[in-house]
């Protein structure tokens, strides 16, 4: 690869992940404002005894009508967590044939609210004061469905290696692009939505049997010619993703990407593609240099001046520095030592991939949920 072609590549990869993320917006301020609506809070869960605490404290001085937990088959203290933290806890049957397990345990919990809003919330989501506010600000402005990714507060050191999925799910949702996808997305961790809107959608019951509920709960509000909202939590909303290991978080990040890819929009998907390809690019081309200058060994192999793959290397570990630091807390080497992260990506899309061609399946929280299949496959 010649010193102008990669220059070219890298051009043409940053300006599109600028592109993709022009508009990545965080929850607006609210914390003045009065909550009149009646607010409902459903939470799915399913062996979530360790994550729990911190979300109900944390919704606990909130202008909330209600808070319901849907213990989804817990085999742990999920229960008598949720009761101690002041929700109420309903036991959520087996799901009937047709449906995953978190759409039949939000359709449960939507079915037994009240409220005039619902909003959904993952178990390892954290709210700060003004979030609510800032949620209901956001969903008075259009109405339809809001949906949140959360700051992604990491902690141990495998969680870094979730640096590259995060961003490649941002760039190819296409929801925070120049011009919006034409096709909506959605993000499962904080979705709020009036209860008239939800029904008039066809509620989780529309996406009874598929792996990404909330993209494709994103389509049935389209359907329905009602908006989708999205933003990035900023400091209103975090979330810690993953706490239970590496494989829980190899497990979550195949079960997402299984069926992802197709549910990107062609241009999204194409342009995240392209900006991931200029980081292997630079990561293969820079070691091959390092090593041919250092050692003499693979001189063939290497192209192109060492100090431009240097500054290559520079130039990727800062574009990569500017965009983490806006959706988590990553660690000074996810981005100067971006290969390690790169190789944890390739490794689990790998994964994936072999689940949905091969498998057809992806196991999460125990369960084996099928892909493809038809909803009356799906248990």
């Amino acid at each position: 690869m010649s010193d102008v072609l990669l220059v070219v590549l890298l051009l043409a990869a940053s300006g599109g992940a600028a592109w993709l993320l022009a508009d990545l917006r965080t929850l607006p301020s609210g914390s003045d404002r009065d909550v009149r609506a009646s607010v409902s809070v459903v939470i799915p869960a399913r062996n979530e005894e360790a994550t729990l605490p911190a979300l109900l404290a944390s919704l606990r001085p909130l202008p909330i009508n209600e808070i319901i937990v849907v213990d989804d088959g817990s085999v742990d203290a999920t229960a008598p967590v949720a009761r101690a933290g002041g929700a109420v806890v309903l036991p959520a049957p087996a799901p009937p044939p047709g449906w995953t397990g978190k759409a039949w345990a939000c359709q449960v919990g939507a079915d037994a609210t009240d409220g005039d809003l619902i909003l959904f919330l993952d178990a390892d989501t954290v709210f700060e004061t003004d979030a609510l506010t800032g949620l209901l600000a956001l969903h008075e402005e259009r109405g339809g469905l809001v949906s949140v990714q959360p700051f992604h507060r990491v902690v141990r050191p495998y969680e870094q290696l979730s640096s590259y999925f995060n961003l490649m799910s941002l760039l190819a949702s296409g929801a925070f692009a120049r011009t919006p996808s034409r096709r909506p997305m959605a993000f499962g961790p904080c979705l709020l939505t009036s209860r008239t809107d939800y029904d008039a959608a066809g509620g989780h019951a529309a996406v009874r049997g598929e792996v990404l509920d909330d993209v494709r709960l994103a389509a049935a509000y389209d359907r329905a010619g009602l908006p989708v909202r999205c933003a990035v939590g900023g400091r209103s909303i975090r979330m810690r993703s993953y706490p239970g290991g590496l494989r829980q978080l190899a497990d979550g990040w195949t079960k997402n990407f299984a069926s992802g890819a197709s549910a990107a929009a062609p241009g999204p998907a194409i342009a995240a593609a392209l900006w991931i390809s200029a980081h292997h690019a630079v990561a293969v081309g820079a070691l091959l240099a390092l090593v041919s200058a250092t050692t003499g060994w693979g001189a063939n192999l290497a192209h192109g001046d060492p100090v431009v793959w240097a500054l290559a290397w520079l130039g990727v570990a800062g574009h990569l520095w500017s965009m983490l630091r806006r959706i988590g807390s990553f660690g000074w080497w996810t981005w100067v030592l971006f290969p390690v992260c790169l190789v944890a990506f390739d490794l689990i899309f790998a994964r994936s991939a072999i689940h949905t061609l091969l498998r057809r399946s992806v196991v999460w929280r125990g369960r084996d949920v099928p892909l493809g299949a038809s909803a009356e496959e799906v248990v």
